[in-house]
């Protein structure tokens, strides 16, 4: 009996260089780079590359070395830039043809914060829509005014390529770009390995110098939240999350926005929508069926709120994962 050959692994590739915090990167590694056979599918063959080999010095007084260059960096099925250097200096040359190189192959690229500048120097981004760090937009805009810079999100899915705000918005798109990979499933089981959200709503107007909501306020919203995703098939309305609350309505609504930067009921539906993943992906209920378990008064409400979250329809979305699903 001859046995199939194994599947292909996805190849991602994040370039590092001398002198860069070790945040994003670090993220990066943690995501893709970690084995996870527990989850039985495929997983990622990171390769951290950088423009020469050689001791790069780190943030924090530590230095690290990289086996790979700028030709496996735009070789890889996936390429991501996680910052650089310096946000009003000039991009390396080097870099920029590796960046295009790569796009014209039909890599994915993929930019977290400051990454975002070299993308733009390598005119990849001009005309669409992205993000950078909220401290940087206004620079991105100003030095790429062909860039419809949106500064509010915590990160733009333009299919082939893709940008993040800054830091954790970097964990929050690595878990996106699992679950366009492998479905939300094993998006989720990523999410609980970090002890982190699968989807955060709202964008970074939430994170711009935001008085700090106290004590109690963050625990009033938070009990709210709780009782909301226990009870999601159920209609769920203001007044009864402000009574979960304890709260005044009006109270209630402010805390929430400020804490999460979205509304209560948007983020409802949009716990609804990320509640709808797995059962498109892995059961025999019809549509309408998950439309009803997640909370939607009708499927014509559900196909609504899923095509806007999702940019797809639920039977597009099944297909994705069931391809002989009807």
């Amino acid at each position: 009996m001859r046995l199939a050959p194994p599947a292909r692994r996805h190849t991602v590739s994040v370039l590092a260089f001398d002198g860069m915090a070790p945040f994003e990167l670090g993220s990066v590694v943690e995501v893709f780079g970690l084995h996870r056979p527990e989850l039985d599918v495929p997983w990622y063959d990171l390769r951290v590359c950088a423009l020469e080999r050689g001791p790069m010095r780190a943030v924090g007084g530590f230095t690290m070395t990289t086996e790979h260059d700028l030709d496996v960096f735009a070789a890889a099925d996936t390429v991501m830039v996680v910052a650089v250097p310096d946000v009003r200096g000039d991009v390396a040359p080097e870099v920029v043809a590796a960046l295009r190189a790569a796009h014209e192959r039909g890599a994915r690229i993929v930019s977290i914060c400051s990454g975002a500048f070299a993308l733009a120097a390598a005119g990849l981004l001009d005309g669409r829509e992205a993000t950078t760090h909220w401290q940087y937009a206004a620079l991105l805009q100003r030095r790429h005014p062909m860039i419809h810079v949106n500064p509010d999100v915590l990160y733009v899915d333009g299919d082939d390529i893709l940008t993040s705000a800054g830091s954790a918005a970097g964990l929050d798109l690595c878990l996106h770009l699992i679950r366009k990979d492998h479905g939300a499933r094993i998006a989720n089981a990523v999410a609980r390995r970090l002890v982190v959200p699968p989807h955060r709503d709202g964008g970074q107007a939430q994170f711009v110098e935001a008085a700090v909501a106290g004590p109690a306020t963050d625990d009033a919203v938070a009990r709210a939240m709780s009782w909301a995703l226990d009870h999601l098939a159920e209609p769920i309305t203001i007044a009864a999350l402000a009574r979960q609350a304890h709260l005044a309505p009006r109270t209630f609504i402010r805390h929430f926005n400020r804490q999460t930067g979205t509304s209560p009921l948007r983020w409802v539906i949009t716990q609804r929508v990320m509640a709808s993943l797995p059962l498109l992906e892995g059961g025999a209920m019809a549509i309408e069926e998950i439309g009803t378990a997640v909370g939607f008064e009708s499927p014509a409400t559900f196909r609504h709120h899923f095509t806007r979250a999702m940019k797809t329809s639920p039977s597009a979305y099944r297909r994705t994962f069931r391809p002989t699903a009807s």
